[in-house]
């Protein structure tokens, strides 16, 4: 049987139990600190994020709101920093899609400081067509960096919806 060693403990280890904790990514997260105190520039990490600012700015997936108005349905989707020649608006087999591709090329020079920033991306959205829409009289306006498809209910679809009164009992 293997022999068991114990380690005396001193006044020292039970006032400050850290002395004896050895946490390999708290001295790996130390020594990186000491990399970025040591430039010249003393800049916050916070500093050198243009990815995730370029992230924030352009989603894979627009948001889009669907609405039912009176005379029919309304999309709006959100695409900003894009124009109407670089989006495509298309009815096939019941389903209309949105699609569109941004591609933005940045530069920004500063004393001490370049950043050159690359981005393209595509996106599609689908939706299929609610029944009752004149596919014949859908348009689309975009103004400001946002969308707006609309989609006229046919004269019979309107006719269709009755009121029914609530009874109280």
């Amino acid at each position: 049987m293997a022999e068991e060693s114990k380690l005396p403990a001193s006044k020292d280890s039970a006032q400050n139990p850290g002395i004896l904790d050895w946490h390999p990514f708290e001295t790996f997260r130390r020594q990186f600190d000491r990399l970025f105190d040591d430039l010249p520039s003393r800049r916050s990490l916070a500093d050198f994020q243009p990815f995730d600012r370029m992230m924030s700015q352009w989603s894979a997936t627009p948001p889009v709101d669907f609405v039912e108005k009176d005379g029919g349905y309304e999309i709006s989707a959100e695409l900003p920093g894009l124009d109407e020649k670089s989006v495509d608006v298309k009815l096939s087999n019941g389903v209309l899609s949105i699609s569109g591709e941004k591609s933005e090329e940045k530069e920004e020079k500063k004393e001490g400081y370049y950043c050159s920033e690359r981005r393209y991306g595509s996106f599609r959205r689908a939706f299929r067509v609610p029944e009752g829409v004149d596919v014949d009289k859908i348009t689309a306006d975009f103004e400001k960096g946002v969308l707006k498809i609309r989609l006229p209910k046919t004269p019979e679809s309107k006719k269709d919806e009755k009121k029914i009164e609530i009874a109280a009992k």
